[in-house]
């Protein structure tokens, strides 16, 4: 299915979440309309399974993610693996969240994750307990700079 890109020009501060259904590392359908709603949500897209900077961000953000659980807040990685390749990658590195298989790149899209010569970018997206975007941060070769900045940003916001 071939998308206009020019409609998926990207999420603003103060936009909603999109409606969107993956599978996650299990293979459960995992429906932003219902997962959200009620929890501060931090999305995050990275580019590859295995690369170093996705397993160091994906290890940060693990390092995390019970106080951040405790908290009322959830992580999802998102990228165009297939299920079978997150559930590896999520067994190798022990992780504790959910990690989306957006085969289609149709949600990175939506969320207007910005595409590289070869591959999709890295890309974080926090919403509140209403579904509204409250905070991006877009940066492909720092991983776990994005961790530092959603750890700075919700101190303040909880």
């Amino acid at each position: 299915m071939k998308l206009n890109q020019k409609k998926f020009e990207g999420l603003k501060i103060g936009d909603r979440i999109p409606l969107f259904t993956l599978k996650d590392q299990n293979g459960a359908l995992w429906k932003s309309n219902e997962r959200t709603l009620g929890k501060i949500t931090v999305i995050y897209f990275y580019p590859v399974n295995g690369g170093n900077t996705s397993k160091a961000q994906a290890r940060a953000f693990s390092e995390i993610f019970t106080t951040f659980s405790l908290a009322g807040i959830q992580i999802v990685g998102v990228n165009s693996a297939n299920v079978a390749s997150h559930k590896k990658f999520a067994e190798k590195n022990n992780l504790p969240f959910k990690i989306l298989s957006d085969t289609g790149n149709i949600v990175s899209m939506q969320f207007g994750v910005k595409k590289g010569i070869f591959i999709r970018g890295r890309e974080t997206f926090i919403f509140d307990r209403s579904g509204v975007l409250i905070y991006k941060f877009r940066n492909l070769f720092n991983g776990e700079e994005h961790v530092e900045r959603t750890l700075d940003f919700l101190a303040v916001q909880v």
